[in-house]
C-alpha cells in the first residue's frame, strides 16, 4: 500500500532524519549520525511504489 509523504517523513524522523530544508514542495532531511541525505517530494498525493523503495534505500531502511 502506498504511503503518503508525511508518513514517509514521520518514519524518517523515527529512524534519526531531521528537516534540514525545503526548496518548494520538496524537502531534504539528513541522519546527522550516517551523513545520508535523501529528498522527500511533498505533493498531495501518495508516492508511487519506487519512489517510496528508493528513498527507504537510500536512507538505509528496510
Amino acid at each position: 500500500m502506498p504511503i503518503t509523504p508525511k508518513e514517509m517523513i514521520r518514519l524518517l524522523e523515527d529512524n534519526g532524519f531531521r528537516k534540514l530544508s525545503q526548496n518548494g514542495s520538496h524537502i531534504k532531511m539528513r541522519n546527522d549520525e550516517t551523513n545520508i541525505s535523501v529528498i522527500v517530494p511533498y505533493h498531495a498525493k501518495d508516492l508511487k511504489k519506487g519512489l517510496e523503495q528508493r528513498i527507504l534505500k537510500q536512507a538505509g531502511i528496510k
